[in-house]
């Protein structure tokens, strides 16, 4: 699938070929993926609710879309409104067998990065399971939450949701436009005509991405730490400065991009999503500078790497698409807890 994806963004006549060849394909996963969420409208299969509303932060892309960064602001808005909200998520990349509650102490190989990153960066409940309704309701039995927001899980339609959200990376948009395995859809684009918001990940550059409105964020630095210390300096403090660039997440390049704008030299070390790292990846560079994503850091801590440094973003959310939670999330919370 990995080898797939470097086609799904490309117009060459390789990828064409390659695309072509695999619609058939294509068209039987979009009827599956179609025939399953009829289903599941029509009552044939049951679907489960929760007491409290849910929220999913989800995409009909596979691969990253920036929806934790997301997410983690939508934690802090809905906390700031005197709410507790708590999470759960499927823990992609960990070895967690059932559910289990994420600690701060936890290591991303049991847990999986993603929500160890959400426990420590939000501070709120956080659930990882491969199956949904009982990660919610396991959350809900455990801890006193207003609201349930998933980290992904837009197609796990067995869990009712009362808001979707779903997450569009506008440098990348929809590549071919076609469903798996053809092109990198999940569902067909028509899908966001249903779903509650639409948000597109870094909409400063319009032009791959047909926006109708301007429902976006943009990924800021929020600050850059010592990987192990307590240790802070400004990203600036880099520029001009020779470094390692590294990154295991959806897409590193946006990361790599960030960094050069900033003036900064670096040498990109481009890992995949959810990599497990060990002293092994950088081998021969170890005591050299070192700049990686917060997502990476919760992997790199048990590791030696005396000039590590670890750049936190946030997402800074645009004025409707704060109205527009305002107006979706905030009337359920008032509604159940009035």
């Amino acid at each position: 699938m990995k080898s797939l994806a470097l086609y799904w963004y490309r117009s060459d006549f390789l990828a064409s070929l390659l695309a072509g060849f695999l619609l058939p394909l294509s068209w039987l996963y979009c009827a599956v993926a179609v025939s399953r969420r009829k289903v599941y409208q029509l009552g044939l299969k049951k679907s489960y609710g929760a007491a409290v509303p849910v929220v999913v932060i989800g995409n009909i892309v596979v691969g990253g879309s920036g929806k934790t960064p997301l997410l983690i602001s939508i934690c802090e808005f809905i906390k700031n409104n005197g709410f507790k909200p708590g999470v759960v998520s499927r823990g992609y990349g960990g070895k967690v067998k059932g559910l289990k509650q994420v600690h701060d102490s936890d290591s991303a190989e049991l847990v999986g990065d993603e929500p160890l990153m959400i426990c420590q960066r939000t501070g709120v409940p956080v659930v990882v399971g491969a199956d949904r309704v009982a990660a919610v309701n396991y959350l809900l039995e455990h801890n006193q939450c207003d609201v349930v927001l998933s980290d992904d899980g837009l197609q796990h339609y067995r869990m009712q949701r009362n808001v979707e959200i779903a997450v569009i990376d506008s440098s990348r948009g929809f590549g071919n436009g076609f469903c798996l395995p053809a092109g990198p859809l999940r569902e067909r684009v028509s899908r966001l005509d249903e779903v509650d918001i639409v948000v597109y990940n870094d909409a400063a550059d319009e032009s791959s991405v047909d926006m109708a409105e301007d429902c976006s964020y943009v990924l800021k630095v929020a600050d850059v730490c010592h990987l192990n210390s307590e240790e802070a300096t400004r990203l600036s403090s880099f520029t001009g400065k020779k470094v390692h660039a590294v990154a295991g997440i959806g897409d590193p390049s946006r990361f790599f991009s960030q960094l050069c704008d900033d003036g900064i030299d670096i040498v990109e070390h481009a890992y995949p999503d959810h990599h497990a790292y060990a002293q092994a990846d950088f081998s021969g560079w170890e005591k050299e500078c070192i700049i990686m994503t917060e997502k990476d850091a919760v992997k790199c801590r048990q590791l030696s790497l005396p000039d590590a440094w670890v750049v936190s973003v946030q997402a800074d959310m645009s004025d409707l698409l704060i109205s527009k939670l305002s107006t979706k999330i905030l009337p359920l919370l008032k509604k159940t807890f009035n």
